[in-house]
């Protein structure tokens, strides 16, 4: 049941279409942008993953080291103790190691398909131990007191929660890790309720519990509590593996809004739906049966890691949800919804 209308000029973006950001590398892929509009623009926040031109019979990778310089490791493809079978994660004498370093680098359009840089604005890169493997999959809340950037901080020893708050996009209060390990997905309400601030995440248990959505409250957005575990895993379905919040939930009459993503354990990605109280957004009202977007396009099912459209970024204008994404962890795409459809298919 995919009600999404892609935009015919898909993929908007391939990481062909930008320079690399850190010397002697190469773009590997663009993914998962946040969504805001500043200066009469449409801004996409882009997490840009980045590794060394590969070698023959050699994998290697960059990581942050202690003095925050980008050190490059490389292994031979022959190793014993080597595991490269996943395209993102390299095991070697029981540590795992990204393929890529991430950082988020901004692009912007007036027309909402073609985009460019703007030099004035820099991009964002991983600083300290917490996030010596790169920052990753940033939302972005617009809120009245500014924007609010919340994103996966990745190392060796931990993923977790990171924010960062800014008005101009270059002045910046670091806030630090604001929801510890094991910990992503974090998508900030953009308005308070009932005088508190709310934000999705999603901690991940790798024996009780699994990867949920789950709620929490504040009166900073820096210090968190009253957890609630709001959508788990359905067996069977679509989101039987993993789910996790997508971007910032929309107000409707109905209730908070939010799209979501699920994926299987064949790492199947797909979009769905839920619906929240408004006034007390830990009661969920409905949740989707199906989809409401599948990876079925040739450029969402063939990439970096295939079979994958996953979205941490929109905006709302009316009806009109438009939505940006990225597919097979490769590019990235835009599409759009109505918001009165995706509420049509909850009843």
């Amino acid at each position: 049941m995919d009600i999404a209308k892609r935009n015919p000029q898909n993929p908007i973006m391939r990481p062909i279409d930008l320079k690399p950001g850190i010397e002697g590398m190469e773009i590997v892929c663009l993914l998962n942008p946040g969504v805001f509009r500043y200066n009469n623009k449409i801004w996409l926040l882009l997490r840009v993953a980045e590794r060394p031109k590969q070698i023959e019979n050699k994998i290697s990778f960059p990581i942050y080291n202690k003095d925050g310089k980008i050190e490059i490791l490389s292994f031979d493809k022959n190793d014993p103790a080597l595991d490269a079978s996943d395209p993102r994660v390299i095991g070697y004498q029981g540590k795992n190691y990204l393929t890529t370093l991430s950082y988020l680098r901004f692009v912007c359009s007036e027309d909402g398909v073609h985009f460019h840089e703007d030099p004035s604005f820099p991009p964002l890169f991983g600083r300290g131990d917490l996030e010596a493997f790169g920052i990753e999959d940033c939302r972005v809340a617009s809120m009245e007191d500014g924007f609010f950037l919340t994103f996966t901080e990745v190392s060796s020893v931990a993923v977790g929660v990171g924010l960062i708050e800014t008005k101009d996009f270059n002045n910046y209060i670091h806030h630090g890790m604001i929801f510890p390990p094991h910990n992503k997905d974090c998508a900030l309400f953009e308005e308070k309720i009932n005088g508190k601030y709310y934000a999705f995440h999603r901690p991940s248990s790798p024996e009780l519990g699994g990867n949920y959505i789950w709620l929490a409250e504040s009166p900073d957005r820096k210090h968190w509590g009253n957890h609630k575990c709001i959508a788990t895993t359905r067996e069977g379905k679509w989101d039987s593996a993993r789910v996790g919040a997508g971007a910032p939930p929309i107000r409707t009459e109905k209730g908070w809004l939010e799209i979501y993503h699920g994926a299987t354990h064949d790492h199947r990605y797909c979009l769905g739906a839920l619906l929240l109280d408004l006034n007390d957004p830990s009661k969920v009202i409905s949740r989707s049966e199906e989809p409401i977007m599948e990876p079925i396009a040739d450029y969402e099912q063939t990439g970096f890691f295939g079979n994958v459209v996953f979205t941490n970024g929109h905006y709302v204008d009316g009806d009109t949800v438009h939505l940006y994404y990225g597919a097979s962890d490769e590019v990235i795409c835009a599409a759009t919804l109505s918001v009165k459809e995706i509420l049509n298919t909850l009843k």
